[in-house]
């Protein structure tokens, strides 16, 4: 119980120096919607995907770099997080329909180990799911996510290199447009920045709908 009022402290103050309020000081405080994308502030997001190390759901430590040579989609996420919570079945189709064509996904829980493996429990989760505390802040930082908002996912091709981070909660549609372009860019047909303009343009449009 210290351990976890001593590490509510400190996520308190990250969050007050990072000028975001408190980021999660409780689970039942925070059970509102994640912020809207236009009030998350992106640091440079880098070329290529962060090889970061977490453990999973059985304790084990496992580094990124272990889906070397395959597409991810990589959902940051948490328990408190509504959006994210409703984004799980979603998430569980697309690790079933896209395993054939080697996409891997990839939950990112930044929350306390007890609570995830609590809800996985009842909310059963079909891909691999990686656990960070405080080591979960910095993971998302490491995808250049200067304030933290969830959920955010991150689209990386074949090479590791990050396509696109979706900011919010993912939908079925807004995925499939997002891996159809990652596909086009492991084909070479498209470069990085044509498929990150057909993202943009392609969700933007249905967005005004």
């Amino acid at each position: 119980m210290m351990r976890r009022y001593a590490w509510l402290a400190i996520v308190a103050a990250i969050a007050l120096a990072a000028g975001i309020g408190a980021f999660f000081v409780s689970r039942d405080l925070l059970e509102a919607e994640s912020p809207p994308p236009e009030a998350i502030r992106h640091a440079v997001i880098p070329e290529f995907r962060p090889d970061v190390t977490l453990a999973d759901r059985d304790g084990q430590l496992r580094s990124l770099s272990e889906w070397d040579g395959k597409p991810l989609v990589i959902n940051f996420w948490a328990t408190w997080c509504a959006p994210c919570r409703r984004e799980i079945p979603m998430l569980n189709a697309l690790a079933a329909e896209e395993a054939a064509a080697g996409v891997e996904v990839i939950g990112i829980a930044i929350d306390f180990r007890e609570d995830v493996l609590r809800y996985l429990e009842k909310m059963p989760i079909h891909y691999t799911v990686l656990i960070g505390e405080q080591d979960g802040m910095a993971a998302a930082r490491a995808f250049g996510m200067e304030s933290i908002g969830l959920p955010f996912t991150a689209f990386t091709d074949r090479q590791g290199r990050i396509v696109t981070i979706h900011v919010g909660e993912l939908h079925r549609d807004q995925a499939a447009v997002i891996l159809s372009a990652v596909r086009a860019v492991d084909a070479g047909t498209i470069d990085l920045a044509a498929a990150r303009a057909r993202i943009r343009d392609v969700i933007e449009a249905h967005s005004d709908h």
